[in-house]
Parts: structure tokens; sequence; C-alpha cells
């Protein structure tokens, strides 16, 4: 039996919610300012301002995708989707306020912005959370299963059933030596499957099509995955010539050029702040530190690959003592240099890497490079890591993906999927809030760094 989900109510709540709340502010700041028996007309005029700016919120949520929100969006995505669109209306609200008549919009724009602002992020995540939390409760899931057990299907189980907050219950399908067409189908109904996932290349031609036309007949969705390991599908965008589908090489967003000057521009401003207002009393107190806990030098340099697998010098705090041979070895980690990588300080020096234009203060983390080379063979799309520069912070490691503990075969497949997902679907606010997930993560402290 098909469970009933409510999640298709979400968007019209969600939608009208804002529109509360941007009336409510817009009124608040109107009555607050003005006689509330004001003329008839006057009113008109601030209906018409309320109407517009809500069309505004909704029209623009096509372009942000605010209201596309899968159950398996990460916050970090979801807080990227949420400050553009955030910002894009708040400048909509400005240019309503100077081609406007109203004198307390145009009086009070910045601060009606601001609690705008303000008001909706909160509200917003608020409500994200909530969402996210009655998911691990076992309310509004969403009952899916996988057809086959290759490497690929593991790795996105184990994702699923990890993150409660997505929501999907995961019934297992018994596997058989013969495959059953009506052992299938029987399943699909028993268990009330809402989504089958299945290998893209993992059945005979003529089961697939069967299996793709009763799972139409049974209103079962089928999600393909693609091997981790063999396909290079990230660097491939579906395109038409007339109505032929095709694969077209990706155009990434670092390839156009404003994008890349954005970028350049804000990682320079950005390492300059931090180098002059930061690391220039931080950095002779962690040389003193380090002076006093073990013999050596204060930096420690490592050949990283970088943009287009250009070697560079990557440098660091040391944090392990030196051997005969002048070399660090792992197992002898200093004191301070734990609490160098607990708080993540011992990368601070790579804000040097990147005004030398080295490396950038977002982008996937620079591997040493026996490892970057061991994975190249193994992981099929490892090589778009090379297509931005390395950073300080990623997307990868706000997510919990860092560290060298448990199956590191497993875990640098899923770092991959992040540092490929960045490339793909890169935007400035994305930078930013990966910056601020990191900040939040070096004060509270990160389990996964070690």
């Amino acid at each position: 039996m098909q469970k009933i989900r409510y999640s298709r109510y979400f968007k019209i709540t969600f939608i009208l919610l804002d529109v509360l709340v941007i009336t409510g502010v817009f009124l608040f700041f109107f009555i607050r300012n003005n006689d509330a028996r004001y003329e008839k007309d006057i009113w008109e005029q601030n209906l018409l301002s309320i109407i517009l700016l809500t069309l505004f919120w909704i029209l623009l949520s096509g372009r942000t995708k605010l209201y596309s929100v899968a159950r398996n969006l990460t916050y970090t995505i979801y807080l990227e989707r949420l400050v553009t669109h955030i910002f894009l209306f708040i400048f909509g609200v400005i240019l309503l306020a100077k081609v406007s008549n109203n004198d307390f919009l145009k009086q009070d724009r910045f601060l009606i912005a601001i609690n705008l602002f303000f008001l909706l992020f909160f509200i917003k995540s608020i409500v994200f959370f909530t969402l996210k939390y009655i998911r691990t409760l076992g309310i509004n899931y969403r009952n899916i299963m996988f057809l086959s057990n290759d490497s690929s299907s593991e790795i996105l189980k184990n994702i699923l059933t990890d993150r409660k907050d997505y929501g999907f219950k995961i019934f297992d399908y018994p596997e058989e030596e013969q495959f059953d067409l009506d052992k299938l189908i029987s399943f699909w109904k028993e268990k009330g499957i809402h989504t089958m996932y299945m290998p893209s290349n993992g059945f005979e031609k003529n089961d697939e099509q069967e299996i793709y036309r009763l799972a139409a007949l049974h209103k079962v969705k089928i999600s393909l995955i693609p091997s981790i390991v063999k396909n290079n599908f990230f660097q491939y965008d579906l395109g038409y010539i007339e109505m032929q589908p095709v694969l077209e090489r990706s155009k990434f967003p670092l390839d156009y050029l404003t994008n890349i000057l954005l970028k350049r521009v804000f990682d320079i401003i950005f390492s300059v702040i931090i180098l002059i207002f930061i690391c220039s009393w931080l950095f002779p107190v962690i040389a003193i530190l380090i002076k006093r806990d073990s013999k050596g030098p204060v930096f420690f340099l490592q050949k990283r690959y970088g943009f287009h697998d250009h070697v560079f010098r990557c440098i660091k705090f040391r944090t392990m003592y030196m051997n005969a041979d002048s070399l660090p070895t792992d197992k002898r980690v200093t004191r301070i240099g734990r609490f160098l990588r607990k708080t993540s300080l011992d990368e601070m020096p790579q804000f040097i890497n990147v005004l030398k234009g080295e490396m950038s203060v977002v982008g996937p983390r620079p591997h040493m490079l026996l490892v970057d080379d061991f994975y190249k063979l193994k992981i099929g799309r490892y090589s778009v890591r090379s297509l931005v520069k390395p950073g300080v912070t990623g997307l990868a490691q706000v997510n919990g993906l860092r560290g060298d503990s448990g199956n590191m075969d497993i875990k640098m497949q899923k770092r991959i999927l992040a540092d490929a997902f960045y490339v793909k679907n890169w935007s400035f606010s994305l930078d930013l809030v990966i910056i601020l997930k990191t900040v939040f993560l070096v004060i509270c402290g990160d389990k996964n760094a070690n």
C-alpha cells in the first residue's frame, strides 16, 4: 500500500508563510511611520507594493530553486540558495523604494531590508531543521529499495542509512540467482515502494526495458546509480540536436572569465585581511609554541597537486616530531600538533598559498601526491578536482568528510562526490556559506579533525 505523503503540501505552505512574513514586515513599518487612517488611495498604493514584492519573491524562487527542497538537500546547499534569494529580493525592495512614491519606504528601505533578511533567514532555517527533525522521528518518510548491491549502490545506501533526517526507509530486496519480475512486483506492493534505485548498466537490455515498463505501470519511481569507479558523468550535460539527446562536455561555472575574476579578487581580499589582522599576531604565538614543544622548523612544506595537476608546495605548521632524516613521522604528533590539527590552525599558513595564486580560500582540499596518484586510477571522476584550484577549506570538509579513520576507500569516494558537486555547482554564495560553516567548526570544534 502506498504511503500517504504530505511533502506535496509543504511547498504551498512555505510560500504562504513567506508571503505572510513579507506582508507583516511591510505593514509594520508602514503603520509605525504613518497614520493608519490614511486615505484609501495610499492604502491601495501600498497593497500594490506588497503584491509586487510577493510576486517578485515567488518568481525569483524559480531561478534560485528556493522551494525545490529535496529531502536529501543538505543545509549547506539550502543556505546557499536562501542567502542568494534573500539578497536578490532585498535588491528588489531597495529598487522598489527608489521608484515608488511611498515616503516611508524610501526612508526605511535599508531598515526594512535588514529586518526582512534576518527574519526570513531565521524562520526558514527553523522550518528546515524542524522538518529534518520530524523525519528523524520516522514521520514523513519515503519507502525505497535497491535492486543491486554493487559498490556505488552500497555507498548510497550507507549515506541514506546514516542520514535519518533525509526521511528514507530502506527495504532490503532479497538477491536471487534467477531474477523474477513477479516477485519484484509483489515486493513493491507489500512494502509500498516509492523509489527503486538500480545501477545504470547492471541488467540485460530486455530485463531493463521490462522493469521500466512495470515501474511506470505500478507508479514506482526509478533512480539510476552511475558507477562511481568507472564513469565520468559529472563532466557531461544532456543536450539536444533538434530532438535527439546527446551528452556534451559540461561547461562548469569556473570556466567563465567573470566567475574566475570574482573568485580570484575575493581570494586576494580575504587572504590579505586574514594575514594582516589574524596571522600577523597568531603566527608568532604558534611559532613560539611549536619551538618550545619540539625541535625543528615551524613550517612544513609538502608537494601537492593544484590547478590542472600543477605541483606546488603547500605550507602548513609542523605538527609532528622530526626523525633523523629531518622528515616528519605521522605516528609522532606533538602536543601542540594535536591542538593545531583539532582546530585546523595548522592550515592557516595556506593563506600564503592563496595570495600566491596556488590555492583558493574554498575548493577541494589538496591531497598528497601519492594519494592522488593512487585514487586517480580507482575513481573515474577524480580528475574533476583539478579543474579548480585546491582550497583551504571545502564542501567535503564542512560536511564531515575529513580525517583518516574508517574505510578510506568509501570515505574518499564520498569526498570526490562532494568535490565534483562543488566544481559543477560553484557559486559565490556557496563559497560564503562554506566559509561560515568552517568558522563555526573551528570555534565549536570538529569531531572529524585529527
